[in-house]
């Protein structure tokens, strides 16, 4: 619930779904569980290609998830200029898929590390904590204020959303950092592309956004490492 668009609904319906997060070595295991990893098609010595997420696994956990995307996109933050960065090249509806997809991971990382999201906004994680409270039957506190008070005050809202627009820009000067130094990328032959699932060409708008990165080419037998 430290995330920003994660409310108590989104984390309850990914608790229920998933259960112990241990049982998953690995984040990728978590996507794969909740459907949202591209389909991968591959025949003979073709190389690999990516289609529309599975959709297989637990519908309704990957459906909050999505909607947790939508309300992300519009909150200043790292994950919102992640979202304009995928939609400006895949468009909107694969990029709030992807941004999906990057708040399981971001899940599955900060329960295995027993930490908060790095970016989060205090008192709208307090605010949201206290209006759990109360639904859950906790008396009310008429006239004591708590720590979800803050969240009343215009100064500190603005405070802290001064501090997420900060971590936007960071997230964008490093994308356009790497973009900038980043190696060309080299055509990889069709045999070692079948051989570890790369692909010579983008997918075409509609299909779902890649969810790994490219695996390096596989080393012929009698070749040297570079």
């Amino acid at each position: 619930m430290t995330i920003p668009g994660v409310d108590a609904t989104v984390a309850l319906s990914i608790v229920a779904a998933v259960g112990d997060f241990r049982r998953f070595c690995r984040p990728e295991q978590l996507v794969s569980y909740l459907g949202l990893n591209p389909r991968v098609k591959q025949s003979g010595g073709q190389p690999a290609s990516h289609g529309r997420i599975t959709k297989q696994g637990r519908a309704h956990a990957r459906g909050m998830l999505v909607e947790a995307a939508w309300s992300t996109a519009r909150t200043p933050g790292p994950l919102r200029a992640f979202y304009h960065r995928v939609c400006s090249r895949r468009g909107m509806q694969i990029a709030v898929v992807a941004t999906a997809r990057k708040l399981a991971v971001l899940c599955w990382t900060m329960l295995e590390r027993g930490e908060d999201y790095a970016f989060a906004r205090p008192s709208l994680t307090d605010r949201k904590l206290r209006a759990l409270e109360l639904r859950a039957g906790m008396p009310s506190r008429r006239g004591r204020k708590g720590k979800a008070a803050a969240y009343s005050l215009k100064e500190i809202r603005q405070r802290e959303r001064e501090l997420a627009e900060q971590g936007e820009r960071a997230y964008r000067q490093l994308v356009a950092d790497w973009q900038a130094n980043r190696p060309p990328r080299t055509k990889p032959e069709p045999g070692v592309a079948a051989a570890n699932g790369t692909r010579l060409k983008r997918p075409s708008v509609g299909q779902a956004a890649r969810q790994a990165s490219v695996p390096e080419p596989a080393l012929r037998s009698g070749s040297t490492t570079p």
